[in-house]
């Protein structure tokens, strides 16, 4: 049995048609939209091997995940999609049902139609609890089941050449997917790949390397303007790192943990501990504060195979974090310089339509009522000061802290959160941070989480939609390449290679001079979406100019090539989103 659950602020759901002919009419009421608010949501696929007995650990899991997001509403959905191996669709139902029954001995319990094709809305909680996946079965039969396997496979998979064959297939099924999908997109371009030795980590190709590395050095430039400090922290720490912290009470299962000499350690899934760790080294003073790490911590999550989703659901993932150590006098003037950041992003660079959030004490939380009240005012001063427009959504925030929620619309009209600021006044308490004021007393730093990209493989696949491939030039891996119109326009067209690249040694630029039509060296270039191709002819060695098309415009514009050089430069130093 495979789960995801999901901490949402609201769910809507309602039953379309049949998909299974087998299942009985519901009834008017049934077929009514459903909404249910403050939730946890658990998709749920039942797979063949499962049996009854499996009842009692899918609740234990429930109730374990409910505990810790502090919910009272389950809502049980069938969704077929976590798995290709289903039960038939009466023990589902009757596990399902089973299910329902015992957890509405303690919750208030929905259900979504069984067998039904359904459309729904939901909106998830954006903390680390908030999404979580997990698989339920009988650990002695599937261990039985493998020896087995394994048995039966030994010659086979002690042939290397068998291995070989078998981990180099790699396909990507495109019937299902839109031509803008960023999976063929990325496929197209030569961006990156995915293979099964390695389920939901992306293998960067050199092409998709390069836009990693731009973002992350575009970040880097951010982070010497508003004077972060750069930590790079370990990827494997004892278990013990994590009982501080909380994630081995509240995390585990989506932890990959291992054993050295004996001890248990884990792979992070977050980056915050060992930040906490490099603060608390060595006796902190005021006049240090504040003080900003900012890390592109790679960390990984467990995640079934059923649920990735190219670049938008990966098991490794590389976050632009930041960890700021302030006073409760500078949290405000942080918050402003956050948003400073986040507008240099999205407004100026990116052009990213976006809403914020504000999102306050819930019910179950922890700490002092004036600490929520100082920093609840703090954060919506620091807003107002930032003459950014915002809702305010009562008690969805952490139990930890409050934060704010910023959501971007793309092109196709979809919102995603990316950037959140995530106050906690917690883990500094749970790690005894603590610095020096000037009157010579111990305190307790506040510290804000913050990441602006989120993730930089999802930003990534976000964006490739959002443009449909076509990236500003100075992301673009090739930003320019040379089409020799004729064999006889080779040498002039490698001098305008060379002019181009004395004047902007960087540019990424190549060539295409085979022997073959223009109209395929044109396909070719247009197929890998580079912004500028241009074209040399016998007219243009003829008039020295070039002619250049831009960014899939089949319109050809005849420029001199000073002038091109000058255009490009600036559109490539301004970051600009559009072409000359």
């Amino acid at each position: 049995m495979k789960i995801i659950t999901l901490h949402v602020d609201y769910i809507k759901f309602k039953p379309i048609k049949k998909a299974l002919k087998s299942v009985k009419d519901l009834s008017s009421d049934e077929k009514k939209e459903k909404t249910i608010k403050e939730a946890l949501l658990v998709l749920t696929a039942v797979e063949k091997e499962d049996k009854t007995e499996f009842v009692s650990e899918l609740i234990k899991n429930i109730k374990d995940i409910a505990s810790q997001v502090k919910v009272k509403n389950i809502v049980l959905y069938p969704y077929a999609h976590l798995s290709s191996n289903l039960s038939e669709p009466d023990k589902a139902v009757e596990i399902l049902k089973n299910a329902e029954k015992e957890l509405k001995k303690e919750f208030s319990v929905f259900s979504a139609p069984f067998g039904y094709y359904k459309e729904f809305e939901l909106k998830v909680k954006g903390h680390p609890l908030s999404e979580l996946s997990r698989e339920i079965s009988a650990e002695k039969d599937n261990q039985k089941k493998l020896k087995e396997e394994l048995s039966l496979k030994k010659e086979k998979d002690q042939d290397p050449k068998t291995i070989l064959r078998s981990i180099t297939k790699s396909t990507l099924d495109k019937s299902k997917l839109k031509s803008y999908d960023h999976r063929i997109l990325g496929q197209e371009m030569d961006l990156f790949s995915f293979n099964d030795v390695s389920p939901g980590a992306p293998f960067l190709h050199p092409n998709g390397l390069i836009i990693y590395n731009e973002l992350i050095s575009f970040m880097r430039s951010l982070w010497k303007k508003f004077s972060y400090k750069e930590i790079s922290t370990p990827f494997i720490y004892n278990n013990k790192l994590w009982k501080v912290s909380g994630h081995w009470d509240y995390y585990k299962e989506n932890m990959f943990i291992t054993t050295h000499e004996g001890k248990e350690a884990a792979i992070k899934p977050m980056n915050c501990p060992p930040a906490m760790l490099i603060y608390k080294i060595r006796p902190r003073s005021y006049k240090e504060l504040p003080l900003r790490f900012a890390e592109l911590g790679i960390v990984h999550r467990k995640e079934l195979s059923g649920v990735l989703s190219g670049l938008f659901r990966v098991v490794k993932l590389t976050m632009d974090d930041a960890h700021i150590f302030c006073t409760e006098e500078q949290l405000e003037s942080e918050i402003m310089n956050i948003f400073e950041m986040f507008k240099i992003v999205y407004e100026d660079v990116f052009k990213f339509p976006y809403s914020v959030e504000l999102s306050t004490r819930p019910e179950n939380l922890l700490g002092k009522k004036e600490e929520w009240d100082f920093a609840e005012k703090a954060l919506e001063s620091a807003l107002k000061k930032s003459k950014v427009k915002y809702s305010i959504k009562k008690g969805e925030g952490a139990f930890y802290g409050p934060k704010i929620d910023i959501h971007i619309k793309d092109s196709l009209g979809r919102s995603w959160q990316l950037t959140t600021i995530q106050l906690d006044m917690q883990m500094p308490k749970r790690f005894e941070l603590k610095y020096t004021d000037k009157n010579g007393k111990e305190k307790t730093p506040l510290v804000i989480h913050r990441a602006i990209f989120g993730t930089i493989e999802r930003f990534l696949g976000i964006l490739l939609e959002h443009t449909k491939g076509r990236l500003p030039t100075w992301l673009a891996p090739i930003q320019v390449r040379v089409l020799s119109f004729t064999d006889r326009n080779i040498n002039h067209s490698q001098k305008i290679i060379d002019k181009i690249l004395k004047e902007m040694p960087n540019l990424r630029i190549d060539s295409d001079f085979r022997s073959v039509p223009l109209d395929i060296k044109v396909k070719d270039a247009e197929l890998m979406r580079i912004p500028y191709i241009v074209v040399i002819g016998d007219k243009e060695e003829k008039e020295n100019m070039i002619a250049v098309r831009i960014k899939g415009d089949k319109k050809i514009k005849s420029l001199k090539l000073e002038e091109f050089i000058k255009n490009l430069n600036i559109e490539i130093e301004t970051k600009a989103f559009k072409g000359f």
